[in-house]
């Protein structure tokens, strides 16, 4: 199989069709009807990205009694003052604006006899989200200057004089190599999942708490590019229903019941405050101690609760719901079991991604970036999502008005394909795309801090999984491919190991423990606010993650590129 080349051109190129991708072409596409822009989606922007099955709640919504300062003080005072006050600030201003216009989109809300939305928390509120996916979509579509390339698997970015004019990509389906130019790209691909063992291996792997199909492609086009990345020491790790992955915040929050150990003891507070963190650390110390296995205390809830507790996850998370079923064992009937999953680089719920202005321009022009793949801005949701894709999209249009499309010469071109086609053209390889993967996620589990080691690591064992990703690294370039789907697994494959490749470098480059299992390392275990209150940045060059140290910037300050 070789494939044939593609060109087209757009004023506008996203990547990914998702929650940022879908807002920042609306966006774009509403403010400025003359532009043309092109969306290019791995999968079909109907039902891809994390919103896919439906999410039951916005979480991230200014609430009475709340402002965008006190977002910006919890969100700092969660990640222990490492996150961009600058960024987290400007999206908390624009979280009730996109809330509102999803709802005029069609997004059912629930709300009071009063007409105010129901909380579900101090900062989130009720949705039925079942098909906030589809919602967003057909809005898309019905937009004339937006075209939807659904099937398309980006690769990489085009670059010309150090400025991004486009992206590589290919048909998942058939044998066509896209070449697509832009005046500018936006980047909203999502984070990473899949670098860990997860915590139901084989045939449920996917069954993960981020979606399998988001495998950090975007991080790995900036990376390869040259472009700054910032805190992917910070990872994050989801504290689930066992088994199901399912969420737990839906019945934390959505019913108010306590984590309670294997004696029926609350355990939390043993450890410090309740935050999203400490819940996930306090559990896992108390199976550590033998007090597990941990629970959230929903035996003896009202049939009401139960009811609504079905309906939720229904709605995002069926498989809980078959669950219990099965098992005959209602919540109301036996407490539901917790776990830790295994960690993801996310910048939606974390900081880690690309080092970008307020503007959402990354360190290379021309590319701007929205959503998980964006750094600096923890605890951004869906809402915040949709506001970064509304902000990188008003950036690019402002960019493009003295931008012209610039084209790559032939043998650039041909270069680049000759290099894709090489997958067909190899010879079958000793190892398949599933064996490395296995190999890759035994390493970082064991090595750099997964499930089996309580999320610990040391340096030495980074050392190990350094020199062993670069192995996989190395023989990811003679694995072979059959078609099109094939070549899909491969470049997902390869984007890990090049994710894997800088966690590694940031993890080792913190020299504290400041956001226990997120970041805990066994080397220095304690946090040290004398030495770290600083950003860990890194830019790929040459085979090599270079570490850069960057100041905090605060919610006041105007912060533009010098590099």
């Amino acid at each position: 199989m070789e494939f044939i080349i593609q060109k087209l051109a757009a004023d506008i190129l996203i990547i990914g069709g998702g929650t940022a991708g879908c807002f920042a072409a609306l966006r774009a596409a509403k403010s400025s009807p003359e532009i043309d822009v092109l969306i290019a989606e791995k999968a079909n922007i109907k039902r891809s990205g994390c919103l896919a099955a439906g999410i039951n709640a916005l979480n991230a919504y200014i609430n009475e009694g709340e402002t965008p300062e006190s977002f910006v003080d919890y969100v700092k005072k969660e990640f222990n003052g490492i996150i961009r006050e600058d960024l987290v600030y400007t999206t908390a201003k624009r979280l009730n604006n996109v809330t509102y216009e999803m709802e005029k989109m069609g997004l059912p809300i629930l709300k009071d006899s009063r007409g105010r939305y129901v909380k579900r928390g101090k900062r989130s509120i009720k949705i039925n989200g079942e098909n906030i996916k589809p919602i967003l979509a057909a809005e898309v579509n019905n937009q004339h200057n937006i075209n939807v390339l659904n099937g398309i698997n980006i690769i990489d970015y085009i670059q010309k004089d150090r400025r991004i004019i486009g992206a590589y990509g290919f048909s998942v389906h058939d044998k066509r190599f896209y070449v697509i130019y832009a005046k500018a790209v936006i980047c909203a691909t999502g984070g990473t999942s899949g670098i860990y063992k997860p915590n139901n291996p084989n045939f449920s792997k996917h069954k993960m708490w981020y979606s399998p199909f988001n495998t950090g492609a975007g991080y790995a086009m900036g990376i390869r590019a040259g472009a700054e990345m910032t805190t992917f020491e910070m990872r994050f790790i989801a504290l689930r229903c066992k088994d199901t992955i399912a969420p737990t915040g839906t019945i934390a929050q959505g019913i108010g019941t306590p984590q309670i150990n294997g004696k029926s003891e609350e355990y939390v507070k043993r450890y410090g405050k309740s935050t999203t963190i400490n819940r996930l650390y306090a559990t896992v110390m108390e199976n550590k101690k033998g007090n597990g296995p941990c629970f959230l205390k929903t035996k003896n809830i009202t049939k009401e609760k139960e009811d609504d507790l079905v309906k939720a996850y229904l709605n995002m998370a069926p498989s809980q719901v078959l669950k219990w079923i099965d098992s005959g064992k209602m919540p109301s009937a036996e407490n539901v079991e917790i776990e830790g999953t295994e960690p993801y680089v996310v910048g939606g719920h974390t900081a880690s991604g690309y080092w970008v202005d307020t503007k959402r321009a990354t360190t290379l022009m021309g590319l701007y970036s929205a959503g998980d793949v964006s750094g600096g801005s923890p605890k951004k949701y869906a809402t915040g999502c949709f506001a970064e894709g509304q902000i990188a999209a008003d950036s690019a249009l402002s960019y493009i008005k003295n931008v012209n499309i610039e084209c790559l010469d032939e043998e650039s071109i041909k270069n680049k394909l000759n290099g894709v086609n090489g997958f067909f053209r190899n010879n079958q390889s000793f190892y398949s795309v599933d064996e490395l993967e296995e190999a890759m996620q035994k390493i970082m589990d064991e090595y750099a801090g997964g499930i089996s080691q309580n999320y610990r690591y040391n340096t030495k064992k980074l050392g190990i999984a350094e020199n062993r990703i670069d192995e996989l690294l190395k023989i990811s370039i003679s694995l072979k491919a059959d078609d099109c789907h094939e070549l899909l697994f491969i470049y997902e494959l390869i984007d890990r190991l090049y994710i894997c490749k800088v966690l590694i470098a940031h993890l080792k480059a913190r020299h504290e423990t400041r956001w226990k299992c997120y970041e805990e390392n066994t080397d220095f275990p304690d946090k040290d606010d004398e030495n770290w209150i600083k950003y860990v940045n890194s830019v790929y060059k040459d085979g090599r993650v270079n570490i850069i140290f960057r100041d905090i910037v605060r919610r006041d300050e105007i912060y533009e590129h010098k590099n």
